[in-house]
C-alpha cells in the first residue's frame, strides 16, 4: 500500500467513525451536532553547519465535537477514536451544554449553504521521502548559501518538510464530507557579518506539489542574497515619504483589512470600518477577487470549518467594500448570511486598473522615486478599533528609483484609513506562497520615524 492510499484509507475510516459519533449524539440527547477532525503525518529535518540538527516524524490528530441543546452549546475533543474514547467525549459535549447560556445566534450552518457533494480541488501530491533524501536536500541548501560570499559567516540553518494529512467535517443536516491535502517546504537562514555589523535573513519556498518547490541551490543563494544586501544599515532622519511594501509582506496590509472586515469584530463594534458595506475604502483602481478554487493553491478549499461551499466572491470593486467575512455565528448576529469564511479566507487576488497597474519591482521602485522600501515589520502595534497603525521596519532607502542604502531602527506609523486610501500602485511581482496574492504596495505618504 501507498502512502497516498494509507491517506485516503484513514480519511475513510475517519468518515465512519464521525458518523458514529453524530449518532451517538443524537442518541444522547443533543437536538444538533458537529464533527470536525484532522489528521497530519510527515517529516521535517534540520540542519545547521552541515550538521543534523533535529530529525522529528509527525503523526497527530484531534477529533473536535460540538452539540447543541435547546439553544445551548458544548465542546469536547479527543485525539483517541475508540468506540470508549468517542462516548466519553460526546457524554462530555453534552454535559457541558448544560452549563451554557442560551445563545439563539448559535447552531449549525444553515442546511441549504451547505457543500454536500465539494469539488476536487487537487490538493493532495504526497512525496515518498527518505530521512537521509530529506537532509541532503536541507544540507544541499545551506551549503549553497555558505559558500556563496566571504561575508556568509553563520547559519541558522536549513529545514525541509514534507507533511501530508486530511480533513474530515460532518454534522446532523446530513452532510459528511473530507478531503486529502499536501504542503512541502524548504527554507534557509543565514548570517552575514561586515566589520561590527551582523545582519540575518532568510528564504523559502512552499508548494502543496513537491517538485513545485524552487530548487534548493536557489534558495540557499536567495537567503544569502537576502542577507548580504541589509549589511551596514544606517538610520535616517523621520519625515513623511511614499512607502513601498515589497510584495513578501504587501499582504500584511491586507491582512488588517481582513481583521477590520471579519464578522467577530464587526458585531463586537471593534472594527475601524464599520458601517463600510458599499463604501470606498481603496481607490477606484483596486479590485481584490476571492477564488477558493483554484487547483493546488495553499489556501483553496471546497468548503469553510462549518461545511459551508466556499464560492467565488468579489472582496472590493473599484475600491468599494463588497461583502463582509462571516460565520455562521457572526452573520446571524448581524442579521446577514455567511459567506463561507469560518476558518478563514480563501486566495484573493489583488489587481489594479490603469496607471496603478505598477509593473514589475524595478518599475514600482521607478514609481516610488525617492522614498522608503520595506522588507521587514516588527511588533504588533495595529489597532484595528481606530486603524491606528505603528511597526517597526527595515528595508532600504530609495533615491531616484534606484536602491541607495540599508535602513534598520525606524517605526513607519500612520492610519489604515489613510493607508488604504493613500494607495498607489500595485505591482506585478505577485507573491503566491500564501491565502493572498499581490504584488508590491506603493502608499503616497507614510512617518517614518528615524533619528
Amino acid at each position: 500500500m501507498t502512502e497516498s492510499d494509507s491517506i485516503i484509507n484513514q480519511l475513510e475510516q475517519v468518515k465512519i467513525r464521525v458518523a458514529q459519533a453524530l449518532d451517538v449524539a443524537k442518541s444522547l440527547g443533543a437536538d444538533d451536532a458537529e464533527v470536525s477532525m484532522s489528521r497530519q503525518q510527515g517529516l521535517s529535518v534540520d540542519t545547521r553547519l552541515g550538521e543534523v540538527e533535529t530529525v522529528e516524524f509527525t503523526n497527530d490528530g484531534a477529533l473536535g465535537i460540538t452539540v447543541y441543546k435547546n439553544g445551548c452549546k458544548g465542546s469536547a475533543s479527543t485525539a483517541d477514536l475508540s468506540e470508549k474514547a468517542l462516548s466519553q467525549t460526546i457524554q462530555a459535549a453534552v454535559n457541558i451544554a448544560k452549563y451554557t447560556s442560551v445563545d439563539e445566534c448559535s447552531g449549525l450552518a444553515d442546511k441549504e449553504l451547505l457543500a454536500m457533494n465539494p469539488i476536487d480541488l487537487d490538493l493532495f501530491h504526497p512525496k515518498k521521502l527518505s530521512t537521509e533524501q530529506a537532509i541532503e536536500m536541507a544540507k544541499q541548501c545551506e551549503d549553497s548559501a555558505m559558500s556563496f560570499d566571504k561575508r556568509i559567516t553563520n547559519s541558522d540553518g536549513a529545514t525541509l518538510a514534507t507533511f501530508e494529512g486530511f480533513k474530515v467535517y460532518g454534522n446532523s443536516n446530513g452532510q459528511l464530507v473530507g478531503y486529502p491535502s499536501s504542503r512541502h517546504s524548504l527554507s534557509c537562514v543565514m548570517i552575514a557579518s561586515e566589520g561590527d555589523d551582523m545582519q540575518r535573513d532568510y528564504a523559502y519556498t512552499v508548494s502543496r506539489e513537491f517538485d513545485g518547490l524552487d530548487d534548493a541551490e536557489f534558495i540557499g543563494q536567495q537567503a544569502s542574497k537576502e542577507v548580504l544586501s541589509r549589511l551596514n544599515a544606517q538610520k535616517i532622519q523621520t519625515k513623511k515619504v511614499p512607502v513601498m511594501f515589497r510584495a513578501d509582506i504587501a499582504n500584511t496590509v491586507f491582512g488588517h483589512f481582513i481583521s477590520a472586515i471579519s464578522g467577530g469584530n464587526l458585531y463586537r463594534k471593534s472594527s475601524f470600518l464599520l458601517d463600510a458595506l458599499g463604501k470606498k475604502v481603496f481607490p477606484e483602481f483596486l479590485t481584490i477577487n476571492e477564488r477558493p478554487h483554484i487547483a493546488k493553491a495553499l489556501a483553496s478549499s471546497a468548503f469553510d470549518s462549518e461545511g459551508v461551499i466556499t464560492q467565488d466572491r468579489t472582496i472590493v470593486a473599484n475600491g468599494d467594500l463588497e461583502t463582509y467575512l462571516l460565520t455562521s455565528y457572526s452573520a446571524r448576529k448581524l442579521g446577514l448570511t455567511t459567506t463561507g469564511h469560518a476558518g478563514g479566507i480563501h486566495n484573493w487576488l489583488v489587481s489594479a486598473s490603469g496607471d496603478a497597474d505598477g509593473g514589475d519591482f524595478d518599475a514600482m521602485l521607478t514609481k516610488l522615486g525617492t522614498g522608503f522600501l520595506v522588507t521587514e515589520l516588527m511588533g504588533q502595534g495595529v489597532n484595528v478599533v481606530n486603524g491606528d497603525y505603528s511597526r517597526g521596519a527595515a528595508g532600504f532607502w530609495v533615491e531616484n528609483g534606484k536602491i541607495a542604502f540599508p535602513v534598520s531602527e525606524v517605526t513607519i506609523s500612520g492610519n489604515l484609513k489613510d493607508i488604504f486610501k493613500g494607495l498607489v500602485a500595485v505591482g506585478s511581482d505577485i507573491d503566491k506562497r500564501g491565502s493572498i496574492f499581490t504584488g508590491s504596495l506603493l502608499i503616497d505618504s507614510m512617518q517614518v520615524s528615524g533619528n
